[in-house]
């Protein structure tokens, strides 16, 4: 069986209430439930949070709702704990009708730049591929490099990030944003994962745990999740590019 676990909590560090922001006539949360109401392969719908709006938009798209644990209501919960609780959630009820969980697709309610077609195609490939522990949506993002990150000194003064050599040879490398080859960012939108995933959280790369250790990308454009308020034009975009209105 094939189930969707989103997430979302009440209130915001950063953007406040980022999940009920209304965007193109819909609220932010709504859009991840639109793509996996629509996809063909997946049987149903989980939802854990402590929010009772969320708790009440999802219910509109038949989600059945798992009651988020306190200590995981608060900023310093890791997303990878949430997902890891909502999936044995979900195991027991399943359990409960001698069903067994084939894939679970991951879905956060800040991040809207997902579609049916992406999980599907995620489906698709893990079920043909059965060595790829997880899909997820990526997005090239090579003006965001790790070449070019910096960090603060103990003086203040901007010093690499990461140390240059771990590029190769110093001498050869330029501001060419693309001289690096593309880089790929698991941009948050949607991971799809075997239960064994979860059910082995430790064993996964950092720094998305629940994504495994074979990782297969799912290729998408632009994608991200929603933090801060510079965002919410770019996901009108997106939401329009891709005709998800």
């Amino acid at each position: 069986m094939i189930v969707a676990l989103m997430m979302g909590r009440a209130g915001s560090r950063g953007l406040k209430n980022k999940n009920l922001l209304k965007i193109n006539g819909k609220k932010l949360c709504e859009y991840p439930l639109i793509a996996a109401i629509k996809s063909k392969y997946i049987q149903s719908i989980y939802v854990t949070t402590d929010c009772p709006k969320i708790k009440k938009i999802s219910q509109k798209y038949q989600a059945t709702i798992i009651e988020r644990p306190k200590i995981l209501c608060n900023s310093s919960a890791l997303g990878e704990s949430v997902y890891e609780h909502g999936y044995f959630e979900i195991k027991k009820d399943l359990e409960k009708k001698s069903k067994k969980i084939e894939l679970i697709v991951l879905l956060m309610a800040n991040s809207g730049t997902v579609t049916w077609k992406m999980i599907d195609k995620g489906i698709k490939f893990l079920r043909r591929n059965k060595s790829f522990d997880s899909a997820v949506s990526t997005s090239i993002y090579n003006m965001w490099s790790p070449l070019r990150a910096r960090k603060l000194d103990k003086k203040g003064a901007l010093k690499p990030f990461v140390p240059f050599k771990v590029f190769g040879n110093p001498k050869t490398l330029n501001c060419d944003r693309d001289s690096q080859g593309d880089v790929y960012y698991a941009d948050m939108s949607v991971s799809i994962v075997r239960p064994k995933c979860l059910e082995n959280l430790k064993s996964g790369l950092l720094p998305q745990k629940w994504m495994g250790k074979k990782i297969a990308p799912i290729k998408s454009d632009a994608g991200f999740d929603v933090d801060y308020e510079w965002q919410i034009p770019q996901l009108q975009y997106w939401l329009k590019k891709n005709k998800v209105i």
